[in-house]
């Protein structure tokens, strides 16, 4: 997943907001967003890609225990180990298992090697905390507002409408714009699951002189700046849109995409959660 936008506790009826792209290659085996019957009240997609024995995922709802994960990879190119424990496993680790957020975070800040390069984000829809194995920052609690990462640093939309990471690191355009354009919808129609969509399609690369140094081509580092990747190799697989109100009811929609961002399958589930206060 290469984008993720949230409002956490910003808006009086929603605890929880969350627009997210999945990039990934084309190739790569995926099921899309369903139950999972191993998993009893765990609606994700499964990605069928990764080593070892247990299916991950990249964004999940476990609907009777009231958990949210996602994760998103960091992007640096030449700091890659193949024998690191998939990064969807350890999502499932949370979704699957009864861990506080903070102690699970704390947990896998203490052993930064285990994987390759990840921003996690672990909820119980009570507390939402962010962790990066490759960055300098302590796993800390967001406060209520709006957020968003992509494959770099977390952001946060302050009050003056202006977006920043609280560090030395840049903010990429991407995030930037879809922070803000996420507030707008909240702002305006919190429900509207399609505006939401639209947040993520968005296919506008940045400027030359604002993309990003990640070690990709300049092609591909065009291609990749854009909140919705259009590319045939790699690119948005997905756009899911999870929307939790205070009243513990919620909808989960996935679009998915085949090469070049035509249209696959729409995927809407619902249902209500037993909300901690």
């Amino acid at each position: 997943m290469c984008l993720v936008l949230l409002g956490w506790r910003a808006h009086t009826e929603y605890r929880l907001i969350v627009a997210a792209n999945r990039d990934e290659f084309f190739t790569r085996p995926t099921e899309s967003l369903r139950p999972w019957n191993e998993v009893p009240g765990l609606l994700a997609g499964r990605d069928l890609g990764a080593a070892g024995p247990v299916p991950g995922t990249w964004l999940g709802l476990l609907s009777d225990r009231h958990r949210f994960a996602t994760v998103t990879n960091v992007r640096r190119p030449g700091d890659f180990r193949p024998d690191a424990r998939s990064r969807g496993a350890l999502l499932m680790d949370f979704l699957r298992g009864d861990p506080v957020p903070e102690k699970f975070v704390r947990g896998v800040a203490a052993a930064p090697d285990d994987y390759n390069g990840c921003n996690l984000l672990v909820s119980d829809l009570e507390t939402l905390w962010w962790h990066s194995n490759r960055s300098d920052r302590t796993p800390r609690e967001l406060a209520p507002g709006f957020h968003g990462l992509s494959n770099n640093a977390l952001v946060s939309l302050e009050p003056d409408g202006s977006v920043s990471t609280g560090t030395d690191d840049p903010v990429w355009p991407k995030v930037r714009g879809g922070v803000r354009a996420l507030a707008a919808v909240a702002a305006a129609d919190p429900g509207d699951v399609e505006s939401y969509l639209a947040v993520l399609a968005d296919r506008t690369p940045a400027a030359a002189s604002a993309l990003p140094e990640t070690g990709l081509d300049p092609l591909a580092e065009r291609a990749a700046s854009a909140r919705f990747v259009d590319h045939p190799v790699h690119g948005t697989r997905c756009s899911t849109v999870l929307l939790v109100r205070e009243d513990g009811s919620y909808v989960m929609t996935e679009r998915t995409f085949a090469r070049f961002g035509r249209d696959g399958d729409t995927v809407s589930l619902e249902g209500r959660l037993e909300l901690p206060a």
